[in-house]
């Protein structure tokens, strides 16, 4: 800093204060800590603007704040970046946390069936509000290695008759294998998608879609009860 006859004028800066004053001085200075910081200049402006009068150390603990909720996310996104990379080829893909947890306590099995699960859990990810809660309830049951020999029992009806006497004992099975919370879960005023139904009984074989659809109306009605 220099004397130059009308002000102190700073080398590096320039700043000349016969034109500015120091309060001048102090706002540029948040100015060019805010923007190093990582803020654009409008969202500089509107800091500055409503916050006129607070501590400079008050404003910049809850840019921290903000930062470290950025830096959780980035986190996170990277979390599920790494379970999409260790994926085999024709996984599922992008899942929301809830599901990919709750995929990560299922036991391996090479079930068609359980794929076919894997594949409606993932279309409920997408489409419905309220699968996170769902997905949390089901923990308990997909962790649960006799779940794999429910699957196992409904592909080894793939080649069976529609009257096929194993269909209603392993309807009732699964019934029971469903977490009695996942009952109070359901909307009263659920929904239903016109057809979903019958696309879903579509993809299986005669028996295993009379298990399914037995499955479907006992659940459905539980829910109601």
């Amino acid at each position: 800093m220099r004397h130059t006859g009308t002000g102190w004028r700073t080398s590096s800066a320039h700043w000349d204060w016969s034109s500015y004053s120091v309060r001048d001085a102090v706002l540029l200075a948040r100015v060019r800590r805010l923007t190093e910081l990582g803020l654009r200049l409008d969202e500089v402006r509107d800091v500055l603007a409503n916050d006129a009068g607070r501590e400079l150390t008050e404003i910049l603990e809850e840019l921290d704040a903000d930062l470290a909720r950025q830096e959780a996310d980035i986190r996170e996104r990277r979390s599920r970046l790494g379970a999409l990379l260790a994926e085999p080829p024709g996984a599922t893909g992008p899942v929301s946390p809830g599901l990919a947890a709750l995929l990560a306590q299922a036991p391996r099995t090479d079930s068609p069936s359980a794929a076919k699960d894997r594949e409606y859990l993932t279309l409920m990810d997408a489409t419905s509000s309220g699968s996170q809660e769902i997905f949390a309830l089901l923990g308990t049951l997909v962790a649960d290695p006799a779940v794999v020999e429910l699957y196992e029992r409904l592909d080894a009806l793939a080649e069976a008759p529609a009257d096929d006497p194993r269909i209603a004992p392993l309807a009732a099975d699964l019934m029971a294998a469903v977490p009695e919370e996942l009952f109070a879960a359901i909307p009263e005023d659920g929904v239903v998608v016109t057809g979903f139904k019958e696309a879903l009984l579509a993809e299986y074989t005669p028996a295993q879609a009379e298990v399914v659809d037995r499955l479907m109306d006992a659940f459905m009605e539980r829910g109601r009860g």
